[in-house]
């Protein structure tokens, strides 16, 4: 028996599941036939949409600051030059294989 590929859902095809688990009109058994899903993946995004609903009718998150990349670019443009001038000096000392 081969392995059906993994398939990757839209969030509005997860919600418009995790909506009729939460109805009730079906068991999931009957849920899991009619949208060829696993029934534990039916009972995942049902906890989910029951965990998140409230983000939906709360306010927006707080926006985080903006993150001055400029250090960060700098730190790691430093990093990377110590990192290929201790490669370069091992390998100098037969320390580090050149093969890397």
């Amino acid at each position: 028996m081969s392995r059906r590929p993994r398939r990757n859902h839209s969030p509005e095809f997860k919600a418009k599941v995790a909506l009729a688990a939460i109805q009730g009109d079906k068991t999931l058994a009957q849920l899991a036939e009619q949208f060829d899903l696993h029934a534990n993946q039916i009972v995942e995004w049902k906890k989910q949409l029951q965990e998140h609903a409230a983000s939906v009718f709360g306010s927006a998150a707080p926006q985080a600051e903006p993150t001055d990349l400029k250090p960060l670019h700098a730190k790691i443009g430093q990093l990377t030059l110590e990192n290929d001038f201790l490669e370069t000096a091992l390998i100098k000392a037969g320390l580090l294989s050149a093969k890397r």
